[in-house]
């Protein structure tokens, strides 16, 4: 294979166009059923969507493939990704399935793996998946015929996480006389968010909760935060809260409609923490991407910041490695790992009010407490992702940048793990300075890596 199959979050790509098509779907359900099958009992997979038109298409090809190798398939619908990871634990599943392209538009789509334990595989299982389907062959180890697998439709997948998420919420605290916003993005949350806030006590003014298959972030959702921020000013709620399309991430906004991004909801909860004295080692696990300005705020509170790869799973991983319960992202996947395996929007929304009516404060005085830096991120499509370092004049003007911010700055360059783009950030005291540095680098990328 001359790349990876499998990017930052999963499979992804535009519907029809390798490698999201329904062959490809099938291959995968044939080599994750083989890679997975051990010995001769039940093996179990659950499978969830998000409310894609194109969701039937791969739910029926991973369908076929994995039952066609010996495992027996659990389908729940439409369901939010972190229901996928919690419901494949919860059912004792060897493996666990998201068809879902996030926060893209519907004419994407994705597939992610979950493993046993709820958390998703690492590089080199995707990698070993990956290179059974590439490999052209047709020879698959296939059972005995009274060895095939069937297809199940689950009714209470629904019943069962939202008691979950319910669980995670104090049993002695209610969201009675609290008014929420909520925006599902027409996405796969929308029949299971409402039920939660509302069955807690609170009153939902809902937003993006009509899905017909082509809609799913269109306007809405978490990369609209103004959405929610108009919809609460009407109305007078307490907060805002919006998910993305698979609803793993969470943008909130107060009462005043001033929003807040990952990185203020990451410092609310590890301020918290940190007093009660369960933060271990003080530690809050973020990204490359995180604003400098939570790094000293964790320094400033005698905690510390570890940064990670770009990608909640490697968030993940690097709690998992050092013991950390609190981490995520500034585009808001949170992870909270005395509660769930994988970023998680409802639960992380649950956490916040929580801490709202532990503390008897509004939204907006909790969440005063950083002062981001000006960051300006753009992106830059590329037909080819170059290492940087293999392009000295990318180098030079990155060289160039960060002499100039002195060390009162950041200068970031990616790729994208699902697009073909390059990602340009840059961080530092002055707006109009890091505006400048941003234009100026993608002006080089452009020049140099088309």
């Amino acid at each position: 294979m001359n790349q990876r199959l499998f990017g930052t979050d999963g499979l992804r790509g535009q519907v029809n166009i390798f490698p999201m098509t329904p062959e490809i779907a099938l291959r995968l359900g044939l080599a994750a059923g083989q890679y997975f099958r051990n010995g001769n009992k039940r093996h179990r997979v659950v499978i969830g969507k998000d409310t894609r038109l194109s969701g039937y298409v791969f739910e029926t090809a991973l369908t076929s493939g994995f039952c066609a190798n010996g495992m027996d398939v659990f389908l729940v619908g439409p369901m939010p990704t972190p229901a996928i990871s919690f419901l494949t634990r919860n059912m004792r599943a060897d493996l666990g399935v998201v068809i879902s392209a996030s926060h893209n538009p519907f004419m994407d789509n994705g597939i992610k793996f979950f493993d046993s334990n709820g958390f998703k595989l690492p590089d080199e299982v995707e990698d070993e998946i990956a290179d059974l389907v590439m490999s052209g062959h047709s020879d698959w180890d296939y059972p005995d015929p009274e060895r095939i697998g069937r297809a199940h439709r689950i009714n209470d997948a629904r019943g069962r996480y939202i008691v979950y998420l319910k669980n995670s919420f104090s049993q002695t605290l209610t969201l009675d006389g609290m008014k929420i916003v909520l925006d599902c993005a027409n996405g796969a949350a929308y029949g299971v968010a409402p039920y939660v806030f509302e069955e807690l006590g609170a009153t939902v003014v809902k937003v993006g909760m009509d899905p017909d298959g082509q809609n799913i972030n269109r306007q809405c959702g978490s990369l609209y935060p103004e959405v929610i921020s108009r919809k609460v000013r009407e109305v007078g709620a307490d907060v805002g809260l919006a998910l993305d399309g698979d609803a793993d991430r969470l943008i909130v906004c107060d009462e005043k409609g001033h929003v807040l991004d990952g990185d203020q909801i990451m410092a609310i909860s590890a301020l918290e923490m940190m007093e009660k004295g369960t933060l271990p080692k003080g530690m809050l696990v973020s990204t490359v991407m995180s604003n400098m300005a939570l790094e000293l705020f964790m320094k400033e509170k005698g905690g510390t910041l570890l940064r990670a790869p770009v990608g909640d799973r490697y968030v993940v991983e690097a709690m998992r490695r050092e013991g950390a319960t609190l981490g995520g992202e500034q585009s808001g996947h949170l992870i909270y790992m005395d509660h769930s395996t994988t970023g998680d929007g409802l639960l992380a929304a649950l956490q916040l009010l929580r801490i709202m009516c532990e503390k008897k404060q509004p939204m907006s005085a909790l969440s005063n407490l950083l002062q981001p830096f000006p960051q300006v991120l753009k992106n830059v499509h590329v037909e080819r992702k170059i290492p940087f370092e293999q392009a000295p004049k990318v180098m030079e003007a990155v060289a160039k940048v960060e002499k100039e911010l002195a060390g009162k700055g950041r200068v970031l360059l990616r790729y994208s793990g699902t697009e073909a783009v390059a990602r340009v950030m840059v961080e530092g005291p002055d707006q109009a300075k890091v505006e400048q540095y941003v234009d100026d680098l993608v002006g080089t990328l452009e020049k140099h890596l088309r």
